[in-house]
């Protein structure tokens, strides 16, 4: 058990033994939380859970403090001090640091693989774009923070499976082939007008050519209506495949791509049926509607138009459904924040149906503002449409688009600036990090150079200096930190953390030299250094971002 579960486990002992003693009233315990805190003469770690615990003992978090640091104890603690309202500071025995760093060390590249979990998987469904057109900055957010979440989640030892579910059903489809169409007819100089309400991009061009160039004018002799059924499937797995290398090129991968199609009719008409059969649906004005308002919706919802037709709240019901009948132990999507009113409905549906909308949780992802010499860039320069994902990668880089996808957390407002992305200096925060990393691979090519080694076993205890214990404490924090984001659903301190790690690191460089120092003590630097390279290769590795060994 590593140092800081053994603390966590002491001072939630300590709380119980209190409560068997009459000291404080029974209730549920808040989780421990432990930080490292700011300055060295405030511990080792430290503990704001007396503060937490107050609501629970009502008593006054100092006094909480006080009678559980006379319960705490192990031979691994120096002494416990009670500080400022009721923080709880922990002072280690000397080798404690050492011989939890040397479990680390002795783990190898295993370190920041949490152990596995049972239970059922969790799914993670992102992105999920139409296949009618390339993905734009927008959708380059949502992939970023859902690779980067089934990353997360897998290292805290999760089951869990990434989807994209493919629009490929509805009336988009027919716009898209008619959208096609009509630059197909232009291209062969025919007289055409344009959907209305069709898709304008320059790639709707481009499948129009490539329609040409491979088949010439043959389409022109047929009737329009099976025209447009060829050019609608010629154009969707072209848009799809286009779709999946880019999400390829941007370090995504995902597990199961869901068809909408394959719910139309049967799949939607049985989750209709089974609302129908349990009451929860009605007919009125030759419609059919959900009684979500009894499951915490604020109106009740159309299913079956009154034409018959499916409406699209139908087939994600009858998807959510399909969730849930795989057997998902938890349910996770990443959705746009325009959609935060369509979260109520489609929880009713799924209580409607009988299953815990509980388990279904919505991640909202807030829009990208991209920013160029500090003005904001409305249009791509190549198109003047929405700039692409393509587009971004192409400019900044995948794993400069990745991280400042991944600073913030998804529910905040994210300015990018383009001009930062592109910076090859301490600046940019993807470079100080990767820059960690590659000054860490040539500090092993010197130490080969010099003929110094790395052992099984180096002399840890000789890491005295300030630097070098900040160092360890940060990395020995990692799997914790990974618990953490991975229970809040927050990659973003995932991202933060590998830049803090990244600091200490270039601190400790400057202060502490590896080479000439003694075979010992340089042995023993060494060692730090190649945790703190595999730390910060696992946390990139978390993000989708590369950790280069030279810069």
């Amino acid at each position: 058990m590593e140092i800081k579960e053994t603390l966590a486990a002491a001072i939630k002992a300590a709380a119980e033994a209190a409560v068997a003693e009459g000291v404080f009233p029974a209730g549920e315990l808040p989780r421990v939380e432990l930080s490292v805190p700011p300055q060295k003469e405030y511990g080792d770690f430290a503990t704001n859970f007396a503060m937490q615990s107050a609501r629970v003992f009502h008593q006054n978090p100092r006094k909480i403090a006080e009678e559980l640091a006379k319960r705490i104890q192990g031979d691994w603690l120096d002494h416990t001090q009670v500080a400022g309202p009721g923080f709880l500071n922990f002072y280690l025995q000397g080798d404690v640091l050492y011989d939890n760093f040397a479990q680390i060390f002795a783990a190898g590249e295993a370190y920041g693989q949490l152990t596995k979990k049972d239970g059922p998987k969790i799914q993670v469904e992102y992105v999920s774009a139409n296949p009618t057109g390339p993905l734009h900055v927008g959708h380059g957010r949502g992939a970023a923070a859902g690779s980067a979440l089934v990353n997360l989640l897998r290292a805290a030892g999760y089951p869990v499976e990434s989807e994209y579910y493919i629009n490929d059903a509805g009336n988009q489809m027919n716009i898209l082939a008619q959208s096609v169409n009509a630059r197909y007819l232009e291209l062969l100089g025919q007289e055409t007008e344009f959907p209305e309400n069709g898709y304008h991009g320059e790639d709707i061009k481009v499948t129009a050519q490539r329609i040409i160039d491979k088949d010439g004018d043959k389409y022109l002799k047929m009737e329009e209506q099976e025209r447009l059924e060829i050019f609608k499937d010629l154009a969707y797995h072209e848009k799809l495949a286009i779709l999946k290398e880019d999400l390829a090129k941007f370090n995504v991968t995902i597990d199961n791509w869901f068809s909408e199609r394959t719910l139309h009719p049967d799949a939607v008409k049985k989750a209709v049926e089974i609302l129908q059969d349990n009451g929860n649906i009605y007919e009125k004005d030759g419609a059919l509607w959900l009684k979500s308002t009894a499951y915490g919706d604020d109106k009740d919802r159309v299913v079956i138009r009154d034409n018959g037709v499916p409406t699209y709240l139908a087939a994600d019901i009858a998807y959510h459904h399909n969730k849930y009948e795989r057997g998902f132990g938890r349910i996770i999507n990443i959705w746009g924040a325009d959609h935060h009113g369509y979260i109520a409905r489609v929880k009713a549906a799924m209580q409607a149906l009988g299953h815990d909308p509980e388990k279904l949780t919505v991640l909202l992802l807030q829009m990208v503002a991209l920013y160029r010499d500090g003005e904001l860039v409305k249009m791509s320069k190549r198109t003047g449409q929405s700039v692409t994902l393509n587009e971004l990668i192409e400019e900044v880089g995948t794993d400069a688009a990745r991280y400042f996808f991944l600073m913030r957390s998804l529910d905040s407002q994210l300015d990018f600036d383009l001009d930062l992305a592109k910076k090859k200096s301490n600046d940019n925060p993807v470079y100080y990090i990767q820059y960690a990393h590659a000054r860490i691979c040539s500090i092993f090519r010197q130490a080969d150079e010099a003929g110094l080694k790395l052992g099984d076993k180096p002399q840890l205890g000789l890491l005295k200096e300030e630097a070098e214990i900040e160092l360890i404490k940060k990395i020995e924090e990692y799997p914790e930190v990974i618990e953490r984001a991975a229970r809040d659903y927050a990659p973003q301190q995932i991202a933060r953390y590998s830049y803090d790690l990244a600091a200490l690191f270039h601190s400790f460089y400057n202060k502490c030299r590896i080479m000439g120092v003694g075979d010992a003590l340089g042995e023993a630097r060494l060692a730090l250094v190649q945790v703190t390279a595999h730390v910060i290769r696992h946390a990139l590795g978390i993000l989708g971002v590369s950790a280069p060994e030279h810069m």
